[in-house]
Parts: C-alpha cells; structure tokens; sequence
C-alpha cells in the first residue's frame, strides 16, 4: 500500500528488511549498546557481517529515542541508522520516544542527502510495544516530518508479520 504525501512517497510492505535492494538505508531497532541481538537486529546484523557491530558499537551507548549511522557493509544499502525504541511503559512517555526515534532517523537520512528509507515496527517485539498504538506513532511521526524534508522521497515501513502488515496499513487508510 502507498500514499504520497506532497513529495514522500509512504509504502508500506510485508517483508524481509534486509532485503531491501532499492533503499539507501535500513532503520535497525537496536539495543543500547548497539550490538548483535535477536529480532531485525539480529537478523541485520547476520546480513551485514561482523564489520557491522565493530562500528556500530563505538558510537554507543545510546538511549530511547536516539539514532545513529554506520555504513551497511554487506547488505544491499548504503547504511544502516540504528534506533533505541523505548520499552513499552518502562521508558516513558514512551509514545514520545517511539516518535523520537522516527524523527532522528529521519534527521540522520535527510543530513545524508539520502533518498530512501526503510523501517521495521520498532518496539514492538520484545519491548513489547502495543502494535496498533505503535504504527499510529510511527506513521504520525513520519507525516509531521514530511514538510522538513527535502531529500527524502520515500520511506518504507517492512513489516515482518502480516499483523504488524495489517495494523499499519489500517493507520494508514485513515490518512
């Protein structure tokens, strides 16, 4: 499903993120100290190679809400911006942090002068982020930042589960 909004193209898809061969970057929903984990940082991190975490984890640690850069190695992108997602009502307001991490991504992409970029439902596996309350977060985070960007002309959220699918695409529709 797309929707354009003035010239940001909002796609949401059902997917492998590490697969995304036509995105200048992949968003990692990182841990803290930005090392090798489970979930899309696992599998990110898999993809990319060892080299990965070896930058990555000189720019930590890092806190809910931040962003960081590295260069994506072996996967099929020019970077990776790993973000902090907030621990669903341990780190709060976590609906301010959740939308932090989108702004900051997308603050890091836009400094970038990239064109693309792909997320995954940060927070909502292990830090157990109510899905629904997550893609409404995310996807209001991306629409308030549509007018402060001028490079980016696409961003991809790359959901993994047909629920995290479907509860996007719902928040979506309403726009």
């Amino acid at each position: 499903m797309k929707k354009k909004f003035q010239d940001l193209t909002i796609e949401i898809v059902k997917g492998d993120i590490t697969r995304q061969t036509d995105i200048d970057a992949i968003v990692n929903a990182a841990n803290a100290f930005l090392r090798k984990g489970g979930g899309v940082a696992g599998a990110i991190h898999k993809a990319a190679g060892d080299e990965l975490e070896k930058e990555a984890v000189s720019l930590g640690p890092i806190k809910p809400g931040q962003a960081v850069i590295t260069s994506a190695y072996n996967l099929p992108n020019k970077h990776v911006i790993h973000c902090l997602g907030p621990v669903y009502e341990r780190d709060v307001p976590h609906d301010k942090l959740l939308a932090n991490c989108y702004d900051n991504a997308l603050e890091l992409a836009e400094k970038h002068e990239l064109k693309s970029i792909a997320f995954p439902a940060i927070s909502t596996g292990i830090f157990g982020y109510p899905v629904e309350e997550a893609a409404t977060v995310a996807l209001n985070a991306i629409k308030e930042k549509v007018p402060f960007l001028s490079h980016i002309k696409l961003v991809r959220m790359v959901l993994f589960s047909d629920n995290d699918y479907l509860a996007h695409e719902s928040v979506l529709k309403k726009w």
